[in-house]
């Protein structure tokens, strides 16, 4: 495994040689070779369970690529075949577009609460911004969160690709997000699976072409924008979690409790949670959306009961003791702008629920405060703002800009609030 050191002990005239593995309290980045599978401690406790016929639960927490009709339901299928007297369940926990740093707060609503048996976690493309610190703060809270609730849960990282991530891979070593969740997988002994491997062995023998419009006879089309796999790019994804769980078959079953009395990281987000907006934290015009209205029954399963004001003035205002806090939202055409208040002091510009995407609804998060104090209790006000948002960045993807944007879909000052995003816990 990487990263472990070989301490030396004098003992009874001999020396014994221990592996060890030590971070300071920031941890140095760096790349890894890639390679297609690091077993580590494997998945024995999954195989336990299959060769037992029991319930297996499989949950899949990732972004688009792993959202898609792909990789994730023909994994599914291929257990059920070969593990024929086990039932397997699939818990479908992808959102397009998203990152660990949403995953981490969203994973006990999304995944834990099924109980899983085996989880992949699919984030190496979406985290490709990100720097390696934030990288390890969510994912990590992700592991942790995960054995805190269940230490027998099997945890794979799974790496896609996309050609803008592609250099270092082209050249034998894990990209930027790749190493960061290497490193971490390697101190807790979390199996990966980097699907980009059997992907660049086949562009570079000529058999495959990363992105266009069609391909050669005889020559794989993987994408058409460089990112979300064709049926064939998921193949070769499911090809990869099928040769990697053969190898596997051999690991034994183990408890990861053990495995939690260290940190990787110490600002790690273990305490990442999503906490539901009550009543009494709102003012003003509210209103929780019924079951059978289209944005409840879009977004419900994600959001929990949603909170829809129109009205300016309306507030929510919340105290917490923690370092961070968000609000798990919407944003949309006719969506408004807020006014966030930290702590008494109010952030100088209003913050858009809106963007050059919304020609229709969709998952967001607002970001209220970062960096605060953790051992003091924080008030939070968020209050709906007067006036709409500029809409003129959604204009070059309308037909007739001038037109439509007057029209009522894109008028408003809405806000759809579902669920507290909290580095720390809610205080009354």
């Amino acid at each position: 495994m990487m990263n472990r050191i070989l301490y030396c002990f004098f003992v009874s005239g001999l020396f014994i040689f221990v592996p060890f593995v030590c971070f300071a309290e920031t941890p140095e980045f760096r790349h890894v070779p890639m390679e297609l599978l690091q077993i580590r401690d494997g998945v024995g406790n999954v195989f336990e369970k299959l060769s037992k016929g029991e319930t297996v639960k499989i949950a899949y927490l990732g972004g688009s690529i792993t959202a898609a009709n792909g990789w994730r339901p023909k994994t599914t299928e291929w257990f059920k075949k070969t593990f024929s007297n086990a039932k397997i369940e699939e818990i479908h926990a992808a959102i397009g577009g998203t990152g660990s740093d949403l995953g981490v707060f969203r994973i006990a609503r999304d995944v834990l609460q099924y109980q899983p048996d085996l989880l992949f976690v699919e984030f190496a493309v979406n985290d490709g911004g990100a720097l390696p610190e934030k990288i390890w703060r969510s994912m990590e809270g992700i592991v942790r969160q995960t054995w805190k609730a269940n230490p027998k849960t099997d945890i794979v990282f799974v790496y896609t690709i996309s050609e803008a991530l592609a250099k270092e891979p082209r050249e034998g070593i894990c990209n930027r997000s790749m190493s960061s969740m290497e490193l971490l997988a390697d101190f807790y002994g979390i199996p990966s699976i980097n699907f980009t491997v059997p992907v660049l062995a086949l562009e570079k023998s000529g058999k495959l072409l990363f992105k266009g419009e069609s391909a050669p006879e005889g020559v794989i089309l993987f994408s058409k924008d460089s990112v979300h796999p064709l049926d064939a790019g998921h193949q070769i994804y499911v090809q990869a979690v099928i040769e990697s769980f053969e190898k596997m078959k051999g690991t034994k079953p183990v408890s990861h409790q053990s495995k939690l009395a260290k940190t990787f990281i110490s600002d790690h987000w273990e305490t990442a949670q999503l906490v539901p907006i009550t009543e009494s934290m709102l003012q003003g015009e509210w209103k929780k959306l019924d079951a059978d209205n289209h944005l409840q029954k879009s977004f419900g399963q994600r959001l929990g009961a949603i909170w829809y004001s129109g009205k300016p003035g309306s507030q929510l205002t919340f105290k917490f003791k923690g370092s961070q806090a968000k609000i798990y939202d919407l944003v949309g055409p006719n969506g408004g702008q807020v006014i966030v208040t930290v702590d008494g002091k109010t952030k100088e510009k209003p913050v858009a629920r809106f963007d050059s995407y919304c020609t229709y609804h969709r998952l967001a998060t607002l970001d209220l405060a970062s960096n605060l104090d953790a051992d003091v209790v924080h008030t939070i006000t968020v209050e709906v703002h007067p006036e709409q948002p500029n809409r003129q960045p959604v204009a070059f993807r309308l037909k007739d800009p001038e037109k439509e944007l007057a029209e009522p879909k894109f008028q408003g000052t809405s806000v759809w609030f579902g669920q507290l995003m909290l580095i720390g816990n809610p205080v009354d």
